[in-house]
């Protein structure tokens, strides 16, 4: 087989996982076939700086706890577009070329980009017209990548949910406060259904589907027997405010928990969990399918397979067209799996007819 020499980098929000692949991407290409593998420091940017931040990855240099670690060794971005890259005037540039450049005067015969749906559509735009070789491995926190059940990182998010909802609700319980808990997840709902279900919510607010606050109210007075009692309600940052909510600033939990003591005489406060979701060590499904994920990416380069993205679908490694992967974000289906459960457990979810 020939020699190759790729690289790999991550680009845009961190999540639990972002290790493991690098660890199995090096581990395969550089342990297995023998291939040079270098890695690329803070996404497309290092390619930017004079030196270039590019290190050199051996199997020795991803032994140790890499895989158990949280965050990215590489370092990654979620600014600086290639192709109107701010200047310190104020003007845009496009350096697009630059990055493109980079890479071949580096002689890399591929490149594994780790990112979410908006990393995917910059990397297609930047390295599927110049001709170099390239696989997309999905990761993102909010499961929005189109193409695959599950990215990495979703899960480790979604435990971090389910953990903070046991957590309030001995809080709850012993206050009798309604407790409203806002996760991420941007334009979809998936850490929320997710990790409402897991932890045991009593209503889960996504951007999906549309919610009546006085609804909700009145499903808190059923559940309660309208008086104070422990309630759990998950809302994702993506959730529209109550109609008519004349409150400036804060956040959407914030305001559906002032709504809710409002209409139903009970005490209610809101935890924000941000970016304590895309921190830590990921859980074990993570690094299953992130090692799974890096595996397949270098097989593909191996067969010189290029612009596909590695995917999980009905529980194996498969790959789709990077055209596939860049018409998101998924959203959750309204008549999907998850909302059926959740209706089935009664679970408040907004107004879904039939």
């Amino acid at each position: 087989m020939t020699k190759k020499t790729i690289a790999v980098l991550t680009s845009g929000g961190d999540c639990a996982g972002l290790n493991a692949v690098i660890r199995a991407v090096t581990d395969h290409a550089a342990g297995t076939k023998h291939w040079s593998v270098i890695g690329i420091k803070n996404g497309h940017l290092g390619l930017l700086e004079k030196p270039r931040q590019i290190v050199r990855l051996t199997v020795d240099s991803v032994r140790g706890d890499l895989m158990r670690a949280g965050g990215t060794m590489l370092g990654t971005t979620t600014r600086g577009d290639p192709f109107e890259f701010p200047g310190a005037d104020g003007s845009v540039t496009d350096r697009s070329g630059e990055v493109v450049n980079a890479l071949k005067s580096v002689g890399v015969d591929g490149v594994v980009v780790i990112g979410g749906d908006g990393s995917m559509r910059l990397f297609h735009r930047l390295l599927t017209p110049a001709g170099i070789p390239w696989v997309g491995v999905p990761k993102t926190i909010d499961n929005d990548v189109p193409g695959t059940d599950f990215a990495v990182g979703f899960f480790s998010a979604v435990d971090i949910v389910s953990d903070s909802l046991d957590r309030l609700a001995s809080t709850a319980a012993s206050h009798k406060r309604i407790m409203v808990l806002e996760v991420m997840g941007r334009d979809s709902g998936y850490i929320a259904m997710f990790g409402g279900i897991a932890g045991g919510a009593d209503a889960i607010l996504i951007p999906e589907i549309e919610y009546d606050i006085d609804k909700l109210a009145a499903h808190i007075n059923k559940i309660t027997h309208a008086r104070p009692s422990p309630v759990l309600i998950v809302v994702a940052e993506g959730a529209h405010r109550p109609p008519g909510d004349r409150r400036t600033g804060g956040d959407v939990g914030q305001s559906i928990a002032f709504h809710l003591q409002k209409r139903t005489n009970i005490e209610a406060r809101c935890t924000v969990l941000g970016h304590l979701q895309r921190g830590g060590s990921p859980i074990a499904f993570d690094r299953l399918i992130a090692s799974s994920f890096g595996v397949h990416a270098v097989d593909l380069l191996a067969q010189n397979i290029s612009g596909r993205l590695v995917a999980w679908q009905r529980g194996i490694v498969t790959d789709v067209r990077i055209e596939e992967a860049v018409t998101g974000p998924r959203l959750v289906p309204i008549n999907g799996e998850t909302v059926k459960t959740a209706r089935g457990l009664g679970i408040y979810i907004g107004e879904l007819t039939g």
